[in-house]
């Protein structure tokens, strides 16, 4: 139909941790959602995966992106801007892009993420 139904899931080191509300039949979803939680002093990376919920069969991976330790490390008042989904599949061709802010707050004994889903298009 030329439209998905997208979500994104969030992962702290393959750990699903949040998952998005289904914005439904669109290419250009707007979520808008902010999230606070624990990290592990010892995380490694980060990854945000769009979704198609399907009803018929098991869900489509649009794309990811990934977020490492080291990536925030190199921005250390947060990241804000666009960032090109990557294929998880070799075979699949991906083209989009989401709109995220991510934050790590707090010490190194009480560490914070602060991300933001904001939209994909």
């Amino acid at each position: 139909t030329g439209s998905s139904d997208p979500y994104c899931i969030v992962k702290i080191d393959d750990e699903a941790i949040i998952r998005t509300a289904t914005v439904w039949k669109t290419l250009s979803p707007f979520w808008g959602e902010e999230y606070e939680l624990q990290l592990q002093p010892g995380f490694h990376s980060i990854s945000i995966y769009v979704m198609d919920e399907d009803a018929l069969s098991r869900d489509d991976i649009i794309g990811k992106v990934c977020i490492t330790r080291d990536m925030l490390a190199e921005h250390p008042k947060g990241y804000s801007g666009w960032m090109s989904l990557s294929e998880v599949d070799p075979d699949e061709e991906v083209q989009g892009e989401i709109h995220l802010r991510v934050q790590v707050l707090g010490s190194q004994g009480s560490r914070r993420l602060r991300c933001s889903v904001l939209e994909a298009r």
